[in-house]
């Protein structure tokens, strides 16, 4: 099978994901800009999420770059990564509605958890599928970010029964990492093509 209807399946399961979380942002009763300002969590919460969203399709986007076939177990590996995306609206908007508080907080880094969990399983997923030689395992390395994230994620949740708001800051400051595309792959895939 070709990486086409896969890249197609993937990217149109995000747009749908944004699009959702996107409906979520309720208009306020009110035309100052005092009837936003009891939406700020809502709105902050979306921003993060949007943002966490459209750097896994990205990497995603990259990382496909680098697959010359899809196999079975890539398909399952993808359909799991999208699964867990596919959870990130209703924890946004428990997380925004609530004001970050503990429960929700904890969700949602328990969503990013999972999350990364499952892209680096698609990763290893399409390494193991394309060989010990595949392009994508010469470009990721060491993956010293695709590691450390997920340790910030188990550490930020149980922080979020006693600090929410450290929980949030550790979320930010993953999403910062990530926010610039993987370029490892751009350097390995791009010079071949």
């Amino acid at each position: 099978m070709g990486k086409t209807r896969l890249e197609a399946f993937s990217d149109g399961v995000i747009a749908i994901l944004i699009t959702i979380m996107v409906l979520e942002l309720h208009v306020p009763h009110g035309e100052g800009l005092d009837a936003l300002l009891p939406l700020w969590p809502i709105g902050l919460s979306y921003v993060l999420s949007f943002v966490n969203v459209g750097i896994y399709w990205n990497n995603h986007h990259h990382m496909l770059h680098a697959v010359h076939r899809v196999t079975g177990p890539i398909l399952w590996a993808n359909l799991h990564l999208l699964f867990w995306l596919s959870l990130m609206p209703f924890a946004t908007g428990w997380m925004g509605e609530n004001h970050f508080a503990t429960w929700p907080v904890a969700l949602y880094g328990g969503v990013l958890l999972m999350s990364a969990a499952a892209y680096y399983l698609l990763q290893q997923t399409i390494i193991v599928s394309q060989g010990p030689q595949s392009m994508l395992r010469q470009a990721v390395g060491r993956d010293w970010k695709g590691k450390a994230s997920p340790l910030v994620y188990v550490l930020a949740i149980p922080l979020a029964f006693y600090l929410p708001a450290a929980s949030m800051a550790l979320y930010v400051a993953v999403a910062l990492a990530w926010l610039v595309p993987d370029r490892r792959i751009e350097r390995v895939v791009v010079p071949r093509e």
